[in-house]
């Protein structure tokens, strides 16, 4: 179990240092829009800064690989979640990001939830599944794509409106979210199927499933989505977003898909289920637009 967490800790440096580098490269870039991702695709590679986060960014893939060969999901997503505490700390330092009073307290609220579901896992007594029926996958995984690519559409479509109120990227980091929520649950997968010593076997195992090719649509959708998104928002605040509803989505639908059992003991469940429901609710909580800035004197 330790070393799940120990891997996961790592997966979480690995992804805000990424985040980080990424958000610093796209400073420099031209302006990227999702409705054109072959030239937000060529803008991209030409940055060398924006390459090593993107490096960075794959090495946390690896990480999280190991992670779900040891630990349950439910557990692997809170340990997650504490990935935002080093991101908010880089965000500020590199970037010079400040975060209102209101979401620092949502940022206690994260971490909170992140106490209770690391709590709740007891060694030996949690089982990790290793597998899940693929009609039951693509139940939960489509309709979430489909729900994250409109959600995505839509606030765009309302960003582009004359004299709206700043968005503070709550909606896009929703939308980038639920793409990565579905993209966890295809590495989930795809680590059940790297367990052969032969690997011609293992291989065969992963192409005939669909966690590949979930990969890959995620892989490339999220790469547009999310860079465009970034570029715009705080990185400080829309990489929180994203990464809770990511963790909500894979603890609740993973578990369910992937058919991992809740603690039995009742303290133990409530903590989980109580973590959970925190973390959702200070999603809802944070302010859905930046502040306005002070007019000039």
């Amino acid at each position: 179990m330790w070393w799940g967490v120990g891997a996961a800790l790592v997966a979480n440096a690995l992804y805000s240092v990424g985040f980080v580098v990424e958000k610093r490269a796209l400073g420099s870039l031209p302006a990227l829009s999702a409705g054109r991702p072959l030239h937000v695709i060529r803008v991209l590679a030409t940055s060398p800064l924006w390459i090593v986060g993107a490096l960075a960014l794959a090495a946390g893939f690896g990480a999280q690989l190991v992670v779900y060969r040891a630990l349950p999901i439910a557990a692997a997503q809170g340990i997650f979640v504490s990935g935002l505490v080093l991101l908010l700390l880089l965000s500020s330092a590199v970037l010079g990001e400040e975060s209102t009073g209101r979401e620092r307290y949502a940022l206690g609220g994260v971490l909170l939830a992140l106490l209770m579901v690391v709590a709740s896992v007891r060694e030996g007594e949690d089982v990790v599944s290793g597998g899940a029926p693929w009609a039951l996958v693509l139940l939960v995984c489509l309709p979430a794509l489909a729900a994250g690519v409109w959600l995505y559409v839509r606030v765009e479509s309302r960003a582009a409106k004359r004299h709206r109120v700043p968005t503070s990227g709550i909606g896009y980091g929703v939308a980038v979210g639920l793409l990565y929520g579905v993209s966890s649950l295809a590495i989930k997968g795809t680590s059940s199927r790297l367990t052969s010593t032969d690997l011609g076997e293992a291989a065969w195992s992963l192409l005939a499933s669909p966690y590949p090719y979930l990969l890959l649509f995620t892989a490339a959708a999220g790469l547009v989505m999310s860079q465009a998104a970034l570029q715009r928002c705080r990185a400080s605040l829309i990489v929180p977003v994203c990464t809770t509803v990511t963790c909500l989505f894979t603890a609740v639908l993973g578990t369910l898909a992937f058919g991992e059992t809740l603690p039995d003991d009742p303290l133990l469940l409530a903590l989980r289920v109580g973590g959970t429901a925190l973390a959702l609710s200070v999603l809802l909580a944070m302010p859905r637009h930046d502040p306005q800035p002070a007019a000039p004197s």
